[in-house]
């Protein structure tokens, strides 16, 4: 059951982007994620490649390594090592302040999108208020920063930077849409019981979405390497930022809506049913004993 309702809620989520209301929203995030980061690398990025090159020098064998490029004919892409690194670093900050503008501008407009169309009789309890899903929200992330400062040093390792960074982000997805998701609809007790009966679904989900989130960074790399094209590709691996966790508001959103319904649903059905009221019927006797049944009327 939980896997056909991941799978409904991703075919769901998927046409629900194509929705014009869904690719507009899409843009506000983008807006102000260009200014801010054309901001950020008109005042930093010389001062960042700069101060990542001061310190690679500072590695001997890094500087073997180097020298070694430089005698087969590769130095060259020390040009671009240097301006990689940097975007390595940047694209977590990225990631997690995108994730924070889809929460707080589209995961509710999405959430009300779903609702409208699908779940128009689900009853709204209100339970946790905009402040509390930004307090939510501000918590998880600043969780998922100091496990992604602790687990550097093993991105170094090729395996896992293709497996550690995707699970941070999965996490974090999952805790921040999932909350979100049922801030409007569910109670407090709804939302804690199906944030623990659907976790593995729920954390699935957030891992799938947490690759999905790797693609832009593709787009983001090629910035360096075509810098012609560079104040067109950020963009653009930007705004795919903001689909891919405009997707994921979606996906999460049709799955707990979904998995609410369901829960009502069974409560429902599994509520005790009132007794049955005893019917008491008056019989009225003649004093000789004989019943007095009224006759029939012709």
């Amino acid at each position: 059951m939980k896997q056909n309702l991941m799978l409904d809620s991703f075919w769901r989520a998927a046409a629900y982007c194509l929705h014009p209301r869904v690719i507009a929203l899409s843009f506000l995030p983008l807006v102000i994620m260009g200014v801010l980061a054309w901001g950020l690398a008109y005042f930093f990025w010389t001062p960042a490649v700069d101060w990542v090159k001061t310190t690679l020098e500072s590695f001997s064998l890094l500087n073997t390594f180097l020298a070694w490029l430089q005698g087969v004919g590769m130095g060259g892409l020390k040009a671009f090592l240097i301006p990689m690194l940097v975007i390595v670093v940047l694209t977590p900050i990225v990631v997690v302040i995108s994730l924070i503008l889809v929460a707080v501008m589209m995961t509710p407009a999405m959430v009300s999108l779903v609702a409208e169309r699908r779940f128009p009789e689900l009853e709204r309890k209100k339970g946790h208020s905009l402040f509390a899903s930004v307090v939510w929200s501000f918590g998880a992330t600043l969780v998922a920063i100091l496990i992604l400062i602790v687990t550097v040093p093993l991105w170094l390792v090729p395996p896992l930077i293709l497996i550690v960074p995707p699970l941070i982000w999965g996490w974090l997805t999952y805790r921040v849409m999932s909350f979100d998701a049922l801030a409007d609809h569910a109670s407090k007790e709804e939302r804690r019981t199906i944030m623990r009966k659907y976790r593995s679904p729920l954390l699935v989900i957030g891992i799938i979405t947490g690759y999905l989130g790797a693609a832009p960074s593709i787009v983001w790399a090629s910035g360096i390497l075509f810098a012609a094209a560079f104040m067109i590709l950020i963009p653009i691996a930007i705004w795919i930022y903001t689909l891919v966790f405009g997707f994921a508001s979606l996906w999460f959103s049709h799955f707990c809506l979904a998995a609410l319904q369901d829960l009502r649903s069974e409560e429902v059905i599994q509520a005790p049913k009132p007794p049955t009221p005893l019917i008491t019927e008056t019989v009225s006797m003649h004093d000789n004993g004989a019943l007095n049944v009224p006759k029939s009327i012709n």
